[in-house]
């Protein structure tokens, strides 16, 4: 297969049935690959985003004209080398970066789907990702790589088709997601719901968006991606534009700013009902209830695991992993495990955190010599 740069698209013309009962009739996939698949169709790694993340992984994202969320890691030379490795990454389902979500259009309606688009988990996510791996004639891939959310992704795979994959990589993740994180979620999704102009889903013939709502859920949710420690030492209760107070109600402390400009640039690049749609797939999400347990779901042996945590976040703690681990001990599964020391909070695995890395990275090299790519 030839390199590929551009923004793809897959249509799944069959009839998929949604683990809420209903059923998709066709779905389109978004997905970008980097790299190139090789003869034996043993080096494709897929990659799956977070909450708010999409399939420009590496490279220049079009839309935010930034660098894509995981650059660092993912390229030629890099970690996750595109030299060596076909990496795919996929908007997930739900989402507003081409695959079919609620900003879609209904075929029966021929309008925007909204609040009719049925509610998703993320079991349904990695279905159609398993769709599309099939379709572009993937028998097994060589690993499942993915933080937060997309280590919630990268987990389901190897609950649900282990023998379609030699290894998985859960990063800053859980097997389920907890009260406290259900919470802050909840609250992001009010924000929304009581903003003027959402009305009920239904804004996207409408001149005026959601977009205070959104960026109040932003906020909220960006807060919990950083530790207390990495927010006093990066803004403490320094000032933003004065010495003084203002006695008012605009921006006196720089981590406001810093908030709200989170905020604003947010709502630029996505849609409100698909974080609705997201954060409830997340909060469904819970491997542990399934019949037999974490034991049960993690039951194929062959399978080898990688995960890595991180000591300040508290997002997904540290004892969230150690829980799975106990459960692939039991079953004396291969399985390696690093906590990274650092202040950084959730989000360390998007930045520059050279233990991670080089972690990552031995885990890779030792993948390649054992499958012999």
């Amino acid at each position: 297969m030839k390199e590929k740069n551009s923004f793809e698209k897959a249509i799944i013309k069959e009839q998929i049935k949604l683990d809420c009962g209903e059923y998709l009739h066709e779905c389109q996939v978004a997905f970008k690959t980097f790299g190139k698949l090789n003869k034996k169709k043993t080096n494709a790694i897929l990659i799956c985003h977070a909450l708010t993340g999409d399939q420009f992984c590496t490279g220049k994202n079009p839309v935010t004209k930034k660098n894509g969320w995981w650059n660092i890691l993912v390229g030629p030379g890099k970690v996750i080398d595109t030299n060596i490795f076909f990496v795919v990454c996929t908007n997930v389902l739900g989402g507003c970066m081409g695959t079919t979500g609620p900003s879609s259009i209904n075929p029966k309606t021929k309008k925007p789907y909204g609040l009719e688009f049925p509610v998703i988990t993320i079991g349904d996510m990695v279905n159609v990702q398993n769709k599309l791996i099939e379709k572009l004639g993937i028998e097994k891939l060589f690993a499942v790589v993915g933080g937060s959310m997309g280590g919630m992704q990268a987990l389901e795979w190897a609950s649900k088709y282990s023998n379609r994959i030699n290894s998985v990589i859960p990063i800053a993740t859980s097997y389920r997601h907890s009260a406290q994180n259900i919470a802050f979620h909840e609250i992001g999704r009010q924000a929304i719901m009581a903003d003027p102009n959402w009305k009920k889903g239904n804004y996207y013939s409408k001149k005026n968006l959601p977009k205070r709502g959104l960026a109040v859920a932003r906020m909220i949710a960006h807060i919990t991606y950083l530790s207390e420690f990495a927010l006093q030492r990066k803004f403490g209760r320094n000032l933003q534009n004065s010495k003084f107070f203002s006695f008012g109600f605009d921006t006196d402390f720089q981590i406001e700013s810093y908030l709200k400009h989170q905020g604003i640039s947010f709502v630029e690049r996505f849609d409100a009902n698909s974080y609705l749609y997201i954060t409830k797939a997340m909060d469904y999400f819970d491997l542990s209830i399934k019949k037999g347990g974490l034991k049960k779901v993690f039951s194929e042996k062959k399978l080898k695991y990688c995960f890595f945590s991180f000591s300040s976040d508290w997002l997904f703690p540290t004892s969230e992993t150690k829980t799975i681990l106990k459960a692939l001990k039991s079953i004396n599964a291969k399985s390696s495990f690093m906590e990274i020391n650092t202040d950084k909070g959730h989000d360390a695995f998007l930045l520059d955190e050279p233990e991670f890395h080089l972690g990552l990275k031995k885990f890779i090299t030792g993948q390649i010599k054992e499958i012999k790519l």
